[in-house]
């Protein structure tokens, strides 16, 4: 069921791309062949003047919004279909793919096995802003995630103050880190977290409180290196173990589970051997199950120049508020990314939460 309900919001996804690129075709089309026909009725001197120029015009431009309002129609019979296919579609989907104010987070518990993917928010076009499709990304993540709180991203950004962005992206983070260990089974994911400076507490504080996180968040240098430390030699044994055909001598202390490293505020507390450890994570760290989600300020790390940026574009980039920014594999439109997060007030988070807990507490008895 799960890959059935994949399939059908990927399958909305590439039909709205389509179908908003034939109409936006069609729009071109008819603007361009309305500057042919007004560039050739100006080219006859006969037109130039007098009642037959502007009537050569007025049919013109009667003709380029007859073909616009037939494609317009065409989009809008699409974008109805679509959005009663939504409204059938969203409340069915399971806890991985919905939205926090999904009911079926009031009743999720412990599943048995991993889901498939993951939602990381809603995407929409112009077109029709109201019919927003799920953005889901496959699991297990084939590459990091960087959630991005710099005001220069994106003019939304710039116009939000600095500490309100800041807090949406690490609530964006803590979300996402949320929503990953309430749908897999009990000690399938290991969070660990990197807060150098500490900023990051109050928006960490529901996994520290339900005690999910696989230790006290890592603050300052030192907790910045024993933190890669123990990841980075996790995956150096990984793959020596699976290049010798043996993943079951593994040492005994190594945590079997998948890895999840948050990392908040960065670069702040990392030297040179620690931005280096982080680039070998993003790089090998997926195929060996140790995922990395950083929430960073691309501009705070400009004095490291190009040696970040094989980094940066190692990552999917997110955004923590309303932007523009990802495009789809089918026509490239640009797609306006909204994260989806807990409603305020509700408490939704802090249960599931609280039932992994209780998950882990059960395996472990």
């Amino acid at each position: 069921m799960d890959e059935r309900l994949y399939n059908q919001v990927w399958g909305m996804f590439e039909d709205l791309a389509r179908t908003v690129a034939a109409y936006r075709s069609a729009v071109d089309f008819a603007d361009s062949r309305l500057d042919r026909e007004l560039d050739e009725a100006l080219s006859d001197p006969r037109h130039r003047l007098g009642g037959a120029g502007g009537d050569a015009r007025e049919t013109a431009r009667a003709r380029r919004d007859d073909l616009v309002a037939q494609a317009r129609a065409v989009l809008d019979r699409d974008l109805a279909q679509l959005t009663a296919e939504s409204e059938v579609v969203e409340p069915a989907l399971p806890a991985a793919y919905a939205r926090w104010d999904n009911p079926v987070w009031h009743g999720q518990g412990a599943p048995e096995e991993g889901p498939l993917a993951l939602r990381l928010g809603d995407l929409s076009l112009p077109e029709s802003p109201g019919l927003k499709i799920p953005m889901l990304m496959r699991l297990p993540l084939e590459r990091g995630l960087w959630i991005d709180n710099g005001r220069t991203g994106s003019e939304a950004a710039m116009t939000m103050d600095t500490d309100r962005l800041r807090r949406a992206a690490m609530d964006m983070a803590v979300a996402h880190a949320a929503r990953l260990l309430a749908v897999h089974p009990a000690g399938r994911i290991s969070v660990h977290v990197i807060d150098a400076a500490g900023a990051g507490s109050a928006a960490l504080a529901p996994l520290v409180r339900a005690g999910v996180l696989a230790g006290p968040p890592a603050a300052g240098a030192a907790g910045v290196a024993e933190t890669l430390a123990r990841l980075t030699r996790r995956v150096d044994l990984v793959q020596m173990a699976l290049r010798a055909g043996a993943p079951e001598d593994l040492p005994a202390d190594l945590d079997p589970a998948e890895q999840l490293l948050v990392v908040h505020d960065f670069p702040h507390g990392f030297d040179d051997r620690a931005v280096t450890q982080l680039r070998y994570l993003a790089d090998e760290g997926p195929s060996v199950g140790v995922h990395l989600l950083m929430v960073a300020d691309r501009d705070e790390a400009s004095a490291y120049g190009p040696l970040l940026d094989p980094l940066w574009r190692s990552l999917m980039r997110l955004s923590p508020v309303p932007d523009h920014h990802l495009a789809d594999p089918w026509v490239q439109h640009a797609w306006t990314f909204e994260p989806d997060l807990p409603p305020q007030g509700s408490r939704v988070l802090d249960q599931a939460l609280e039932r992994v807990a209780q998950a882990r507490r059960a395996a472990r008895q």
